[in-house]
Order: structure tokens, then sequence, then C-alpha cells
């Protein structure tokens, strides 16, 4: 459905974006992650035709994009980062104008509308001023405005920014919706939680580069450790000692606090039972076991050193 091949963009001696490249299926939703500044909202600009880059193209539904008024760019839904909205104008009106700007009319017009109202839950509010709505209200809205010419593409720059959790979860929903009937979905967020949740696959930038490009398991696979296991130790003052526990072939680390024996190994299926039956032979029982895996958040650092709020 979308291959952006070799973007890159500059401001100046600023590279922002250097060389992005990935394809999304039909019906495919990725999730484009990355720290402040990594290059994010410049791709999807570029993706969009918001932006022109500097060289590589874009191509939707395996047609390249050649300019504004180009009619493959009627397949994209934007949900840009700052709220497109009129705040002097009625919800309805906001969409009905948006609706226009794609030639809808008549008929097909009021059912695009009331649709959009539908899905994101704003039906009743339909006849009121956008300024008289909250910022969740606000940004539900911006994704209905979107969505009035049925685009198969949707391009989502933060699209639950600064909203509260009751909205944040609405429109969370609707993208589920959105993606259970088919729709292809480019999500950037910096709430990792929903990219574990809503997306197959997840595109990783930093300094405007691509650094990963994986589903979910597949990026797992990159740390150095998959899987914890904590291991509540019998006698805590048994006198194992952790040298001893990183020799062994299948521990990829080992800590261990009040008891607690915390062993990194990387698959659980083969090195579990090994570890277990290591400690037990060696004069080390134990009386609880618990499995645990990093998140995506601790995927996210890993590969690109920073917290997810540093520029």
């Amino acid at each position: 459905m979308l291959a952006a091949r070799n973007l890159r963009k500059s401001y100046g001696p600023h590279v922002a974006v250097d060389g992005v490249s990935f394809d999304i299926a039909r019906g495919e939703t990725i999730g484009l992650l990355g720290p402040n500044g990594a290059g994010k909202t410049t791709t999807v600009s570029m993706i969009s035709g918001l932006l022109r880059p500097d060289s590589g193209e874009v191509l939707i539904d395996g047609r390249a994009v050649t300019g504004d008024t180009d009619s493959i760019k009627h397949k994209i839904g934007l949900v840009p980062q700052d709220l497109a909205l009129y705040d002097e104008l009625p919800a309805r009106d906001n969409l009905e104008f948006f609706g226009a700007l794609y030639n809808l009319a008549g008929a097909r017009l009021k059912r695009a509308a009331d649709e959009a109202l539908d899905l994101v839950g704003l039906t009743d509010r339909a006849k009121d001023k956008v300024s008289d709505f909250s910022g969740g209200m606000k940004r539900r809205l911006n994704l209905a405005a979107a969505l009035m010419h049925d685009p198969d593409l949707l391009l989502l720059d933060e699209p639950t920014v600064g909203v509260d959790p009751q909205s944040r979860n609405a429109i969370f929903e609707n993208l589920e919706t959105l993606k259970k009937r088919g729709k292809t979905l480019l999500y950037t967020t910096h709430y990792m939680e929903e990219a574990e949740r809503l997306c197959d696959r997840l595109v990783v930038i930093d300094h405007g580069k691509v650094i990963a490009n994986d589903t979910l398991h597949g990026l797992y696979k990159l740390l150095p450790v998959t899987n914890i296991l904590s291991i509540e130790l019998e006698n805590p003052e048994c006198g194992l000692r952790l040298a001893e526990v990183r020799a062994f072939a299948a521990v990829q680390s080992a800590e261990l606090e009040a008891g607690i024996l915390r062993i990194g190994v990387q698959n659980l299926a083969a090195d579990a039972p090994a570890v277990l039956q290591w400690l037990v032979s060696n004069g080390y029982p134990y009386s609880h076991v618990v499995s645990d895996r990093p998140d995506l958040e601790t995927v996210f650092l890993t590969l690109t050193g920073r917290s997810l709020r540093d520029s």
C-alpha cells in the first residue's frame, strides 16, 4: 500500500531524515517510533505530500506520488499532530468542509459526516462549536476529518498526544475499529503500550535513520536478554557466587539481591530447565520461579540509548 524509498530531507546543515525506507502492506498497521527530533513527523509530512523530499520517492498503491494535485493522494487520510480544525465552526461543518475538499457533496457528504461522527462518538455534539470542545474531543474530531473521503491509508502523527486517559482510550478504540475494517495505518506515538497493542510491525528511527524494522517479537531478539527468570532461593545465605552462575553457558546475565536470583536467558523453553537443574544439582534449591520479558520501552531505550523525552 505504501513504499517509502530513501527519503531524505535537510534544513540547511541539519539532516532531519537521512535515507528512510520502509514498506506497509495493505491492511497492515505500522508503528513509527523514535525520540523527539528523530525525524518521524518530517517522514510523515513527506509521505503525505506536505513536504517535498530532497531525494527519494513515495509510492502509494504501487504508484509514485508526482505532485500536490496527484489523484493518488485521495487514498491518503492525514491526522496531523497539530489540530487542523476551525474552532468557530460546529463539528459537522468542519467535517463537511473537509469532505467538500475531496469533492463530496449532497447526500454522500452528509452520510460521510454522519458515519465519521458516529465512529468517534460525537454525534450528539455535531452542532456545537469546536471551541467548546475538550482537548480529547478535538482530537477525536481531528481523526473524523481525516476519514471523510474513506481513505485506504491513514497517516496518524501522535493522534493521542496531550489528552486525558479516557479520551486516549476512546481514540485507540476508534483505531482498532479502523484496523478491523482493513484500513492501512501508519502510526507515530510516544506511548509504547499503544504500539504494542495496535501495531503489526514497528519501524524505529533515530537521527533520521531507520535503526530497526521488525515485529515486536523480532525486536525482542535484538536485546542481549529476552527473558528474565526471578528465582527465590530457599536459603538466601547459601553462598551462591554469581561468577559460577554467569559461567553457565545458558546464562546471559545474573544478579542476586535479598535472596532473589535474577537470570537473563535468550531461549526460555530451552534454557530455563537447564538453569534450574544446575541450581539444584549444585546445592542451591529454590522455592519459587517467575519468568518475565522486557517490554517495548526497554527495546526502544536499548536501541536509541536515550529516554523518550530527550531531543
